[in-house]
Formats: structure tokens, C-alpha cells, sequence
């Protein structure tokens, strides 16, 4: 007892500090305070349209974190261009700190922004839609077309066909292709074109057995030719101006005195007519045009992926049409023959 007492009050101050010095738990870092004059850099979300009494504000905050809680500052955004595309952005502000005597409010800390970063990039906008391959095969995006590449076949001589199938119908065609035609109908399918029917026949039973003619229809199709000049340059021309009416008196058409412009082909616009799917039994039908390699047609066939309106043939004396060399490049020459649905949004003021 004699020794507790003679600790005296130095004593028991120097026992109580070693007692709980084992269990003191440390005090945090004072948080840093923003003073006036300094340069900063603040990371957190940026706000605009700040209100405040009698208008004394920049109109902008920045809501940021200092240590664990949040805390706010005012923004002046004056050397910001385009500040607004900040506005509830979480951005990294880098600046000074002035200070401003406002009347209603009294002094207060402002940052006077210098740079503003986003802290996330905005995401850039879609990409544009590529063009899309099939096999000899290019849907042009940008022409709004079908491209078919082709090869030039015939330089004279009577036309039933604008365009077939290698190893087909060469030897009265203007282009042979090696696409599909079941790829041509689906590569228009996918530009919004809206397809029909060939010409047909079809036997109605329940009215007697009766056969029914039905016309060509489907959406208009703009055909053109494209193809690279002398020079190199691309140079596109519809399909008209390689066609002509016949110079010799073949099924009615009118002699060779005949005015140039009369002879002139009627229309670059063909009927989406779709060919047809054959086959009654089990598994796919085949698309005919496959078989036949009828792509666009002069003449009537009712298997061809584009055609006339109208029906045309040897019957009615319409296969009075020839190739008109002029301008064409030479047999074999690889060329595209360009599909355009008409009256889609990259539709142009094109001749009928």
C-alpha cells in the first residue's frame, strides 16, 4: 500500500498511459482541406443548372469525394467549350481554387475549371452497316443495290435475255454471272424488294378444269451496268443503252430506216417476278431458275428471277429486240450488273 502511494500523481499518469496504450486505436489522417490559391484535380459528377438566392452562382457543382464522404464544390465552367455535353457526367476537373464574396452568400470556395475530362469515353456511335457478300454477290449498302458480278458475252446478234447463268444462254444474253439466281432473289429479298410471280398457267379444277393465265408482277427493279473506262474511272449506264429494237424485219419489227430513237428499248425497269419453287414430295422444292439459269429475261419463260411486264414471245411478235454494241466493253470483259430496287430510300431519279 506504502508503495502504491508513493507513485504519487506522475506515477499514475504513466501507469494509465501504459494500461491502454496496447488498446489505443489510431486516429485517421486529418482529411485534406481545399484552401484557396491551390491547384486541384477532383474526380466525381459534374452538375449543371445550379439555382442559388439573388443568382449568385456559376450554376455549376461538382459533387466529389474527400475521404469517405461526399462533398461539393461550385464549378466555374467559363473557359469550358461545350460545357454542357458535361452536364451529369462523372468527369476529372483540374483547376484552382479562387475564393468569391458573394453578397447574400459571403465567401465562398470556387473551382475555376481549366480542363474538364469525361471519365468514361461516350460510346461511339453504331457503325454503319457493311456491305454483305453472297458468292459472286455484293449488296451494296451505300447504292441501295445488288451487284452481281458478270462477265460481258455477246456483241451482236438477237436477245432474249439481259443476263443468264454461265453455261446457259450465253449465245442470246448480254451478261453471263456466276451468282445463284436463288442468291440474286435473296440478296434483293434483303434490300426490301417485293417479289411476285412469273408469267403463268394454272388448271382450276373446281371451275371445269379451266386453265387461268396469270401476268407477270413484282416490285420494280432498276438494271444498270457498271463497269470501268478507258481512263479507269467507273462508269455506270442502264441497261437500255446495249439493247436495241432490230434493224431486219424479224417478227414484225420495223426496217432499217427506221428513226434511232424509235428503236430505242423501252424501259431499264424489270418486274421482280421471284421464278418459282418446283416439287410436290419430300424435301426442298428446287428454285427453277437454278436449273434453267434464267436471271433477266427479254423473252417469257415464267421460271426468271426479273422480267417484262407483259408477256413476250415468238406468238405475239415481241422478240424483236438485238444488242446494240456502242459503249459495251468488249466480250469477256468482267463487268457488275447492278440490281436497284426502285423506290427504296437510296432509290435515285433514275430513266424508266
Amino acid at each position: 500500500m506504502r508503495a502504491v502511494r508513493s507513485m504519487g500523481v506522475r506515477g499514475w499518469v504513466g501507469l494509465a498511459v501504459a494500461m491502454v496504450a496496447g488498446a489505443a486505436v489510431p486516429l485517421e489522417a486529418a482529411e485534406p482541406v481545399i484552401k484557396a490559391g491551390e491547384k486541384v484535380t477532383l474526380t466525381g459528377t459534374l452538375q449543371g443548372g445550379i439555382m442559388a438566392i439573388g443568382g449568385e452562382t456559376t450554376g455549376w457543382r461538382l459533387t466529389y469525394r474527400r475521404g469517405e464522404k461526399p462533398a461539393k464544390i461550385e464549378v466555374d465552367m467559363a473557359a469550358i467549350a461545350e460545357a454542357r455535353k458535361f452536364d451529369g457526367a462523372e468527369v476529372t476537373v483540374k483547376g484552382r481554387i479562387i475564393s468569391k464574396s458573394y453578397v447574400e452568400r459571403g465567401p465562398t470556395l470556387i473551382l475555376k475549371a481549366a480542363t474538364v475530362t469525361p471519365e468514361k469515353e461516350a460510346p461511339a456511335p453504331p457503325a454503319a452497316p457493311g456491305n454483305v457478300k453472297l458468292p459472286g454477290i455484293t449488296i451494296n449498302i451505300e447504292e441501295g443495290a445488288v451487284d452481281v458480278e458478270g462477265t460481258v458475252c455477246l456483241h451482236a446478234g438477237m436477245l432474249e435475255f439481259v443476263a443468264c447463268t454461265k453455261g446457259t444462254k450465253e449465245h442470246e444474253s448480254i451478261v453471263a454471272v456466276d451468282a445463284r439466281p436463288m442468291h440474286i432473289h435473296t440478296a434483293l429479298l434483303l434490300l426490301g424488294a417485293q417479289p411476285g410471280n412469273p408469267a403463268m398457267r394454272r388448271l382450276l379444277e373446281e371451275d371445269g378444269g379451266r386453265w387461268v393465265e396469270y401476268p407477270p408482277r413484282g416490285g420494280p427493279v432498276h438494271v444498270s451496268l457498271v463497269f470501268a473506262g478507258d481512263d479507269g474511272k467507273t462508269i455506270e449506264r442502264p441497261i437500255g443503252d446495249f439493247i436495241t429494237r432490230a434493224a431486219d424485219d424479224i417478227g414484225g419489227a420495223p426496217g432499217a430506216g427506221e428513226e434511232v430513237e424509235d428503236r430505242k428499248f423501252p424501259t431499264n425497269t424489270f418486274l421482280f417476278a421471284g421464278s418459282q419453287l418446283h416439287g410436290d414430295g419430300p424435301g426442298p422444292r428446287r428454285y427453277l431458275a437454278d436449273g434453267s439459269g434464267h436471271v433477266i429475261s427479254i423473252s417469257t419463260f415464267g421460271d426468271e428471277v426479273l422480267c417484262l411486264p407483259g408477256v413476250h414471245g415468238h406468238d405475239n411478235g415481241a422478240l424483236i429486240w438485238e444488242i446494240n454494241p456502242a459503249g459495251l466493253p468488249d466480250v469477256g470483259a468482267k463487268v457488275t450488273l447492278r440490281l436497284r430496287p426502285r423506290g427504296g430510300s437510296k432509290d435515285r431519279d433514275r430513266s424508266p
